[in-house]
């Protein structure tokens, strides 16, 4: 047993799939869940999830030794002050936010003295949400990414990465800043790229768009799976990193360009020079073991 209480604010995909590892392994004597539906904390019973629900954050969060933050970014705030009367001084809080810069500002000042701020980004998911989307082996070799203060406590730091170790994560350190503008490039703007050509196809003509959902290519496929991705999280994603997602974007647009222009100009040299540099990334990508989409295993609740 790694912890004596574990509190979820959230239960999610994320949330639900590291409940599951939790309960499966035993690493908890009791799991709190709080939520704001009251289908969602009925789901987390039915699904042995919790040993006790909420619509309190500080209930749930009371005598618990570690607090998992699972919310959209947006209601860190409301949470931290919600949950700030029930923390324990010695209280370890992480989360599994996908921009990490932003919960130092928004969670640390309410955190009692003594408390430890281990942040955290699990880099795993699905287009799914919601509790019943969970499942245990959703982290199993992908990368956890933790970023805590320089002067966080190395022990508190240790518990929570000995966590995602058991829920078959590889672990990696990193500046929050300096995460934030890796993921800017390696998952916020593949995202924002999906919506927005997915979001062209929905502005066709009727017949024509039915064509495109009808011959969907693989690559279109592709987009419209990461375009099914929670609403609420990516507009939080993308309001709270807007400036290392501008930095990036800007970049891809001064790229977009000169790929336009090569079209237009029949430059067949420089597609293909751009295209077999490309093939490059694919390969290491495939190589790191990080090529699959996670998938429920068959019969999993």
């Amino acid at each position: 047993m790694m912890f004596r209480r574990v509190a979820f604010i959230g239960i999610g995909l994320i949330g639900s799939s590291l409940a599951r590892v939790i309960r499966r392994d035993g690493l908890a004597g009791h799991i709190a869940v709080a939520a704001r539906s009251p289908d969602t904390l009925a789901a987390a019973t039915r699904l042995d999830l919790a040993d006790s629900v909420t619509t309190d954050p500080a209930e749930a969060v009371a005598g618990a030794d570690l607090v998992m933050i699972c919310t959209p970014l947006s209601a860190y705030p409301a949470i931290a002050r919600a949950m700030a009367p029930g923390l324990a001084p010695d209280v370890i809080v992480s989360d599994v936010g996908s921009v990490k810069s932003c919960v130092f500002k928004d969670l640390g000042p309410h955190l009692p003295p003594g408390a430890h701020l281990v942040p955290g980004h699990p880099i795993a998911g699905t287009e799914h949400s919601g509790p019943e989307a969970g499942f245990a082996e959703l982290f199993q070799n992908r990368w956890t990414i933790l970023t805590p203060a320089e002067d966080a406590d190395p022990a508190a730091v240790d518990k929570v990465a000995g966590l995602w170790k058991a829920a078959g994560s590889l672990i990696q350190m990193m500046d929050a800043a300096h995460h934030d503008q890796v993921l800017a490039i390696t998952s916020h703007l593949p995202h924002l790229i999906a919506y927005t050509i997915v979001d062209t196809a929905t502005d066709l003509a009727t017949d024509l768009q039915q064509e495109v959902i009808k011959f969907s290519a693989s690559g279109f496929r592709d987009f419209t799976r990461i375009a099914a991705s929670d609403p609420v999280m990516w507009r939080d994603v993308f309001l709270q990193n807007r400036e290392a997602v501008l930095e990036v974007l800007g970049r891809f647009t001064e790229d977009l360009t000169a790929m336009r222009r090569a079209i237009r100009r029949g430059e067949g040299d420089e597609l293909f020079d751009v295209f077999t540099r490309t093939r490059a990334i694919r390969r290491g990508v495939i190589e790191m073991g990080q090529d699959d989409v996670p998938e429920k295993p068959e019969g999993e609740v």
